[in-house]
């Protein structure tokens, strides 16, 4: 039997309906349609592992979108060449790979015990924005080390810009057209730029570079040599944001688990009583041993993954999963439906941390996990996003008992334009009778 020719078309299925409710039409695709399927003529959907798995990592059938958030400042002709776009891409990498995160593990610990121990405890708090300044906190001391806190600001105010350009708009304007939205993140990238440029110059000039990620980018490499300054900081403002954005969504999901399934924070809470009590002391294999929290986290990112659609298109004709895919599609890929199939999660919708260790308790992969996609633009930082949530979950359930405000209300909002959010989510924070405050110095 040969290939057929177009996925299924989904009744009823159209941007319209789309923009309506997204998170349901997806799981109607999948339901009614197959693991590929139809959204409106040219845009199809890839609703299960396979065909995900397939489009991520065939990166030259489908590339990316070529218009990143951030956009070289610098003009076309001096724009990064490919081979330093490869040179950078290979230096932080050098700062972001799993051993590298692991040497760090003690200053990662040290900020999430200051979320825990700056949580008011017994009342009604919007926490995400605590949240997020946390992470930001840590992510950017990862990268900048003792320059992160003068660019603390600069980054709060490009997180601002990406939000108000990725925000929802009545009108798609070509990508030359400078919007509004479009000015004020210019105006935030070269402000973050110019802050960055004294510290890149500082450290070439006088030294030492730093162990951190930017330390990495202005060694040179034997392969490439030096990495010239503006390529250095055309890729730092998208990788600064990228540090505390999608983990704090992920950290939204979490920190509400733990507040509706109390039995599973108790748990984790007894896990975390191991750490030491000084969190810097914190190594990795303190890390490693947190094995029940590490499976709740990706429990919570398995039915609520941050980047719940990734969007490719095809170059070329091509096929997925059997079905013909017309050169200039777009492809769009699903790692929330991927994550409810039964075929990879039995009981795919229920919270069940305990799927993902084997009976010794050690941790293992039962089915499709794709919250960090997979293939070359795989996320860079999954290792740091993995260590930051584990040791908030850890470090806030050792110190807390969350809880929704009573009432009617929901505690929070579902958004998906930008990510899987939980937009304006309220917990309150009961001490834990154990719970005594951290040595943060």
């Amino acid at each position: 039997m040969g290939p057929l020719q177009q996925p299924p078309r989904l009744p009823g299925g159209s941007f319209a309906a789309w923009s309506r409710d997204r998170l349901a039409l997806a799981r109607r695709g999948a339901e009614e349609c197959g693991d590929v399927w139809q959204l409106e003529p040219g845009v199809y959907v890839a609703a299960a592992a396979g065909p995900c798995e397939d489009v991520l990592r065939r990166a030259r059938d489908f590339p990316k979108a070529s218009a990143p958030l951030f956009p070289p400042l610098t003009p076309s002709s001096a724009a990064p060449t490919s081979e330093e776009r490869a040179h950078a891409h290979a230096a932080r990498m050098r700062g972001l790979r799993s051993q590298a995160v692991a040497a760090r593990i003690g200053e990662i610990a040290l900020g999430t015990a200051r979320f825990a121990d700056r949580l008011p405890a017994d009342q009604d708090v919007e926490v995400l924005p605590l949240v997020r300044h946390t992470l930001a906190e840590i992510g950017l001391r990862y990268l900048f080390s003792e320059d992160a806190p003068a660019l603390l600001p600069f980054a709060a105010r490009l997180f601002l810009a990406r939000e108000v350009l990725a925000s929802p708009s009545r009108w798609v304007w070509p990508r030359w057209v400078p919007t509004p939205a479009r000015r004020f993140r210019t105006r935030q990238q070269v402000a973050f730029t110019e802050a960055l440029r004294p510290v890149v110059r500082r450290r070439r000039s006088s030294g030492p570079l730093g162990d951190d990620v930017l330390g990495q980018m202005l060694r040179p490499s034997p392969r490439y040599g030096l990495l010239p300054e503006e390529a250095a900081l055309d890729t730092l403002p998208g990788i600064t944001v990228a540090t505390f954005e999608a983990p704090t969504r992920a950290a939204g999901w979490i920190l509400l688990h733990l507040a509706r399934y109390p039995r599973a924070a108790d748990r984790v809470a007894a896990e975390a009583a191991l750490l030491p009590a000084d969190p810097a002391a914190t190594t990795s294999e303190h890390l490693e041993n947190l094995r029940y929290t590490q499976a709740l986290v990706r429990e919570v990112l398995r039915l609520h993954p941050p980047s719940w659609l990734l969007t490719r298109q095809a170059r070329h004709p091509t096929q997925v999963a059997g079905y013909t895919i017309d050169a200039g599609s777009t492809v769009l890929v699903c790692p929330y439906t991927a994550h409810r199939d039964a075929r990879e999660h039995p009981e795919p919708d229920r919270f069940r941390p305990e799927r993902w260790l084997d009976a010794s308790g050690s941790p293992t992969t039962p089915g499709a996990f794709l919250s960090f996609g997979t293939g070359p633009h795989g996320c860079e930082g999954a290792a740091l996003a993995m260590a930051m949530l584990t040791l908030l979950t850890a470090q806030t359930a050792r110190r807390h008992q969350l809880s929704e405000p009573p009432g009617p209300e929901p505690s929070h909002q579902v958004t998906t334009f930008v990510g899987l959010a939980t937009a304006g989510l309220r917990l309150r924070a009961t001490l834990r009778e154990s719970a005594v405050p951290y040595p943060l110095g």
